[in-house]
């Protein structure tokens, strides 16, 4: 023992040695004011420390997560399932990422910087950027994987957004990206993951999809691949990922765990027993359940798509009257529409730019929420415009010079959620006097003979839109025809101007303004009525901290920071604290 310890060691003798011969009533005052002193400073350690260091974020920790599917192209030119998406954004990255913000930010790039012209974009990519295997990651391997999607043979689901893209490399960490016209928004297409040319470049491309590297991948995203699972069929079951620590910015979480479902019940079952931590893919009916648990959190957030029922004018006449469209619009409840097809996970819209772009919608309005306002409404604007009861009591008006009669028949996929959404689409119109019919298609169906050959009066579908809520594809009038998605056959001069305008447009108001006008327009002469933007919904235990998920385009964005979530947290003094 050292001199001070013994010195201590025997001031304490001492005390205890005062204490047991003093009378039992000053042994008493002493033994109190010796506990006194000892529970202050106990006290005073506790308060100091609380005051000195917080709860800190650590690496460690799993993450159970959820999935409904099987993977079978874990690779970004061909992941085109939810489960082939997911799988993809966690082992694979992008030269751009989207941030907490919902902005894009550089990732594998150290910087891209577009020309004054917008047609070519200089990229300098990150020197400590590294495939999971160890091998650099390269301006050869963007070039290859940008070749790839441009492979007509591999028929990439990517392909139209690298159409008309040369790629010049110009040494291993600098390479540009030339387009044939500027195009602001193609930005987004650095979100594509990067793949290694060292393991697909020896592969004939016919061989691509065929290819063991689909389910054990090598990427350069924030996790790994370690075991598969597979079943007596070969198809994985669950996968476990290891935190990629050789990358630039590794996780704070050492493993992730997906376990892949054939069907939500038993994902929602595993969910609630506590064998998941977390998923993307619990039905909208079993939401509200884990919104009222105190052991989960529910992330909502829009997603750019579109749902409404779009117009042929061609195919049926009485929708070439505006105040038919018009009534049309205003007699569907949208928001027990949203109630009773998605539990109320959706945003209701009426014109064509989802908010979840970041842009603010404009346009003709909501509807009146209550029923026989919103009804009496729609009846008054057709009666006005001269639709009268013939004797069978159909709504009837003379156009073009015959009886038209108000009837129409509304084609859809045969999935439940369209199911429920025409049916009551068709109540509201019937409420109306609207004669009204749906028939159902298989997906392949529904487009292959009604969408690209425009055989329909009224089409209810869903679009697509992106992040950058390009409403050029589906609403410009150099896209009516098929393969173009302009599938109501929109003309109008003034909306193509504003289209083209936001297209070249490089100053980023200006170009959201000309869609915000282009929007108007189209809400206001209604060649459709707009329903709703359907929401992604993440249930997470609430031990797991996530980051911010912001104008997300897809769900498997939802891990586009998942470097900075946590699991495993410790109380440290702020001065020991490090950036990691």
């Amino acid at each position: 023992m050292n001199p001070p310890r013994r010195t201590l060691s025997r001031l304490v003798d001492r005390l205890f040695q005062k204490i047991e011969v003093d009378s039992p009533s000053d042994r008493l005052i002493l033994r109190t004011l010796f506990f006194i002193v000892v529970f202050s400073g106990v006290w005073l350690i506790y308060s100091i420390n609380n005051h000195y260091s917080s709860v800190t974020p650590i690496r460690g920790g799993t993450l159970t997560e959820g999935v409904v599917g099987t993977p079978r192209f874990v690779n970004p030119a061909l992941a085109i399932t939810r489960a082939d998406q997911d799988v993809t954004a966690l082992v694979y990255s992008g030269l751009m990422k989207i941030d907490t913000n919902g902005k894009l930010v550089t990732d594998l790039a150290e910087s891209i910087t577009p020309s004054d012209d917008g047609l070519t974009y200089n990229i300098i990519l990150r020197k400590d950027a590294h495939f999971q295997d160890g091998k650099p990651l390269t301006a050869k391997d963007v070039a290859f994987t940008i070749g790839l999607i441009q492979n007509p043979d591999l028929k990439s689901p990517l392909r139209g957004n690298w159409n008309d893209v040369t790629v010049e490399v110009v040494n291993d960490t600098e390479l540009n990206i030339v387009l044939k016209s500027a195009y602001p928004a193609f930005e987004e297409n650095f979100l594509v993951g990067i793949m290694p040319e060292h393991l697909w470049g020896t592969l004939p491309i016919e061989q691509i999809p065929f290819s063991e590297l689909n389910t054990k991948p090598v990427g350069s995203g924030p996790f790994a691949v370690k075991t598969a699972t597979r079943d007596a069929n070969g198809l994985i079951q669950n996968y476990t990922l290891t935190a990629n620590k050789g990358t630039f910015n590794p996780p704070k979480i050492d493993t992730l765990v997906l376990h892949f479902y054939n069907d939500e019940g038993a994902l929602t079952s595993d969910l609630k027993s506590g064998k998941l931590d977390a998923s993307a893919y619990v039905a909208n009916e079993n939401i509200a359940a884990f919104s009222s648990n105190s052991d989960f959190t529910v992330i909502s957030e829009p997603l750019p798509r579109v749902f409404g029922v779009f117009f042929n004018q061609n195919k049926a006449p009485a929708l070439r009257d505006a105040a038919v469209r018009e009534a049309l619009s205003v007699a569907i409840d949208r928001d027990n529409l949203i109630q009773t097809a998605l539990k109320g996970n959706g945003v209701p819209m009426t014109t064509p730019m989802p908010h979840a772009s970041g842009t603010v919608e404009s346009g003709n309005g909501s509807n009146d929420t209550q029923t026989s306002s919103r009804v009496d409404q729609a009846k008054k604007i057709l009666a006005d415009d001269g639709w009268t009861p013939n004797n069978q009591g159909l709504l009837e008006k003379q156009i073009d010079g015959s009886a038209t009669t108000l009837s129409l028949t509304i084609r859809t996929s045969n999935t439940p959620l369209f199911d429920t959404i025409s049916q009551v689409i068709a109540d509201d119109w019937k409420a109306i006097g609207v004669d009204v019919s749906t028939e159902q298609f298989e997906q392949t169906g529904l487009v292959q003979t009604v969408i690209r050959p425009r055989d329909f009066e009224v089409l209810l579908f869903g679009l697509d839109m992106s992040r950058s809520s390009d409403l050029y594809p589906f609403w410009h009038s150099s896209q009516k025809d098929d393969p173009g998605l302009n599938i109501a056959q929109y003309t109008n001069l003034t909306v193509d101007t504003l289209l083209d305008k936001a297209r070249t447009e490089q100053d980023d108001t200006a170009r959201a303004q000309a869609l915000t006008d282009a929007s108007t327009i189209i809400g206001n002469e209604r060649p459709a009525v707009f329903l709703f933007e359907p929401m992604m919904t993440y249930v997470v235990k609430r031990q797991v901290v996530t980051s911010d998920m912001k104008q997300i385009g897809k769900p498997s964005d939802r891990f586009s920071n998942i470097t900075d979530w946590y699991t495993a947290t410790d109380k440290l003094w702020n001065i020991f604290k490090t950036n990691n």
